[in-house]
This record gives C-alpha cells, sequence and structure tokens, in this order.
C-alpha cells in the first residue's frame, strides 16, 4: 500500500465518522398523521365531524337579490322599484348526550337595500336539548302552526310574532300527535311595547303560548294560543293541511280575544292598523301549492279579516339548476275600511348552499 492509497482510506473512514455523528445530532421528528374530515350523517347531510372533537358541524347559507315593485303592506308606499340584496349564513352543531342531541343553531343576516348602509341582524340563536328550546327564534305562535303558505307575502294579513327570546318544549308522541309550550319574553318581538299604546316600562311578566297537533297520513290538524301578558288579551289559531299527491292545500283561521284591540298574536302589518284594529274579531288564511314538474311549482294565497282587509299572492317557483331559485310574484291588498288597495310585484333570485 503506497502513501496515497493510506491517506484516501483514511479520508474516507473519517467521513463516514462524521457522518454518522452529525445524523446523531440532528433527529428528524416523525410525520404528524394527517386527520381527514369525517362525515357525520347521524343528524342529516352536510354534517362534518369538527377534527379533534365529537361535535358534528353543517355549515350553509344563501345569497338572495330581488326586485320589488310598491308594497303590498302598505296602499300609501309609493316607493317604486326597490331592489334588495341579503346573504345570510346558517351555522348548526349537534353532539350525541344521555338526553339525546344538544344541538345550536344561529342564522346572521346581512341586508342592503337601494340608498342604505348594510344592515346585520342576528336572526336566530338557539339551543335545544331533550325536547327543550332556550334562545332566540320565531314565536312558536307562528312555528308550530308552520306559518301560512308557501309565498313571499304570506302575512300580509299578520299571522303571528317573530323573533324573539323564549324558553320552549316541544312533544313528539311519535305516533303522529305532537304538542308544544312556550314562555316567550315579552319585551322582544312585534307588538313587544303593547300593540295598544300600553306602558310596558316595568313589565316583567312572560307571554305563553300553547298548542297541539295530529298528522296521519295527507292529514294535519294543529291548533295553538298565545296570550299578551301586556295586552291581557290573546289570540288562536287552527290549521288544517291536506296533501292530495297532485297538490297541496291549506286553510287556517284566527279569532283574537277582544276584537277591538290588537296583541301581539292577533296584530297588523303595515297599514293594518289604518281601520284601527288590525284582523277584528278574526282572520282566515288559505292557499294550495301545485307541483308542474320537477323545476317548476306554482303557488297562491288567499287571507281575509273581520276588518275587511283583503290580501291575495300568488308566484312561481322556479328551479333551473339545483339550489338556485328564480321566483317572480304578484300581490293585490284591499282595504274596504280605508277605501284603499294596492298592487304589488317581486321577483327574486336565490342561491342557497
Amino acid at each position: 500500500m503506497n502513501i496515497k492509497s493510506l491517506l484516501l482510506g483514511s479520508a474516507a473512514a473519517l467521513a463516514v465518522v462524521s457522518g454518522a455523528h452529525a445524523a446523531d445530532a440532528v433527529v428528524a421528528a416523525e410525520p404528524e398523521p394527517l386527520e381527514y374530515v369525517r362525515i357525520c350523517d347521524a343528524y342529516g347531510a352536510g354534517y362534518f365531524f369538527i377534527p379533534g372533537t365529537e361535535t358534528c358541524l353543517k355549515i350553509g347559507g344563501k345569497v338572495r337579490t330581488e326586485g320589488q315593485w310598491y308594497d303590498a303592506y302598505n296602499p300609501n308606499s309609493r316607493l317604486g322599484t326597490l331592489w334588495h340584496t341579503r346573504a345570510e349564513l346558517n351555522v348548526n352543531t349537534a353532539t350525541d348526550t344521555e338526553y339525546g342531541p344538544l344541538k345550536t343553531e344561529t342564522i346572521i343576516r346581512w341586508d342592503w337595500n337601494d340608498g342604505n348602509a348594510t344592515k346585520t341582524n342576528l336572526l336566530w340563536a338557539y339551543i335545544s336539548l331533550g325536547g327543550f328550546t332556550v334562545g332566540k327564534t320565531d314565536s312558536q305562535f307562528n312555528v308550530f302552526t308552520g306559518y301560512a303558505g308557501d309565498v313571499i307575502n304570506d302575512d300580509v294579513v299578520y299571522d303571528g310574532p317573530y323573533e324573539l327570546n323564549q324558553i320552549t318544549y316541544n312533544y313528539d308522541a311519535g305516533n303522529g300527535f305532537t304538542a308544544v309550550i312556550s314562555v316567550e319574553d315579552s319585551n322582544s318581538g312585534t307588538g313587544a311595547t303593547g300593540s295598544n299604546g300600553e306602558d310596558s316600562s316595568d313589565h316583567y311578566a312572560p307571554d305563553v303560548v300553547a298548542g297541539a297537533g295530529f298528522k296521519s297520513g295527507a292529514w294535519g290538524f294543529k291548533v295553538v294560543g298565545g296570550y299578551d301578558s301586556i295586552v291581557e288579551e290573546g289570540a288562536i289559531k287552527a290549521r288544517v293541511d291536506a296533501d292530495f299527491g297532485v297538490f297541496s292545500a291549506f286553510l287556517m283561521g284566527g279569532w283574537n280575544t277582544d276584537g277591538d284591540k290588537l296583541n301581539k298574536y292577533a296584530g297588523s302589518n303595515g297599514a293594518g292598523d289604518a281601520s284601527g284594529i288590525g284582523w277584528g274579531d278574526w282572520a282566515l288564511w288559505g292557499g294550495a301549492s301545485v307541483p308542474i314538474n320537477e323545476k317548476l311549482k306554482w303557488n297562491f294565497q288567499v287571507a281575509y279579516t273581520d276588518s275587511k282587509i283583503f290580501a291575495a299572492t300568488t308566484n312561481l317557483k322556479f328551479n333551473p339548476v339545483k339550489n338556485l331559485l328564480i321566483e317572480p310574484e304578484v300581490s293585490y291588498t284591499n282595504w274596504d275600511s280605508i277605501n284603499e288597495d294596492q298592487w304589488a310585484g317581486i321577483l327574486r333570485f336565490e342561491r342557497s348552499f
């Protein structure tokens, strides 16, 4: 072995030893296991597990833009065309517990009208567990009966309050019988300050709603009553629904415990109180929905009150593709007691997700 070979061999050995020591000095971290989003189908489509938790989350919402011509709620409106755009975000959560699903629902809206700044509204925010609901949502006087017809201007004749705080218990027997009892915030919602000028500044008693219903096959019946603790009056609504296959229909009637007064559950919308009494003693609503094909449906609704308010609305709901709605609607309202009437129209475009 010559001197040159010896030097080369020594250098190679030193390089190997140095490399080994360097490898020992820098230890590469083990890669973290990648956690994929898991689908949570126990609560319906769209839910997924929040990574690292047992809570299921669903995110949805809509974007809507529409043109409105005049106002079906107000015969004195001369706004002409009003363009309105809305964005809405819905966030739902659900977790399994020994008492059933623990759920929340939150709906936030952003509205913009011609010439106005954007308006933000926390529409709903409530918690539900074991049949109980606590938080902000629409009054059970409306929710339990299913509101009115499948038209935009369904409450030209007032059908009850929206957006109020409440503690509610819903019972479902599983055989078609359902019931509800709700304690509702007397200081929130339509008519909260007293519909007839009552002083509610030191009022503390809640409003109360109770109802029951039964559904069998194509037929359903529900009745619900609401008591306004500020006015000390209330109202009762009863509704019948029927599905005949080629079309579905409903008929609903309301009774005011004192027809000479407005209350939170028998109030008025727009110029309804120009007659001074809203419903009067009673109100009626009825309507039908006719599916024309899988993408097109025709709806109409009529309503009439003891105070001689007549409202009629018809629309077409067209879904050219999934989750896109195009909805033209025409309404006519007549306030016989003040000798006024109004035609109005809406053209709506809505993408839901």
